[in-house]
């Protein structure tokens, strides 16, 4: 994990997460796939100690998918925390001692660059290697398991939203 990442948990063991969910002009969303394991998800990443969420959210955008303050515009975001666990046996992972899972707050993107602003190579460890634009409901039958509760809370929170962008 980078050193400049903060991993501390809240008292009840979840980690300060963002997530973003981006769209485009045809109102479908960047969906990505881990370079690690091959599995597709959203961009998300740790708050930072003296971040504000929305902070975070910028500068997880720029890391893992390239795209800068300037090229998306903010629709909105969930209401408070959702949280997630990670299974046993992630959790006994050296990396996730004492880490029972994530809480986040999801925030919902326009993009107002073109497609060949998305870059995956603007961090030195690249979190994904691919990425694709799918319909907005897609990913609910796609992520793991144990992420799939958050992510069709965090949709549902969102969708109203989609009418907003009429770009």
């Amino acid at each position: 994990m980078p050193a400049d990442r903060d991993d501390s948990c809240d008292n009840d063991g979840y980690r300060p997460n963002v997530a973003i969910v981006l769209l485009n002009r045809e109102r479908k969303v960047l969906w990505a796939r881990r370079a690690d394991n091959g599995g597709w998800q959203f961009p998300q990443g740790g708050v930072r100690g003296g971040e504000t969420l929305r902070q975070a959210a910028l500068r997880e955008m720029f890391e893992e998918v390239g795209l800068r303050p300037a090229q998306v515009r903010l629709i909105g975001r969930t209401r408070g925390w959702l949280h997630y666990d990670f299974p046993q046996e992630r959790r006994r992972e050296q990396r996730y001692a004492g880490v029972r899972g994530q809480k986040q707050v999801w925030f919902l993107f326009a993009l107002l660059a073109g497609d060949c602003e998305v870059r995956l190579d603007r961090s030195p460890a690249p979190e994904f290697d691919a990425w694709r634009w799918v319909d907005y409901w897609r990913p609910l039958r796609e992520i793991t398991a144990f992420k799939r509760a958050v992510y069709r809370e965090a949709l549902q929170q969102l969708h109203p939203m989609l009418r907003v962008c009429n770009d």
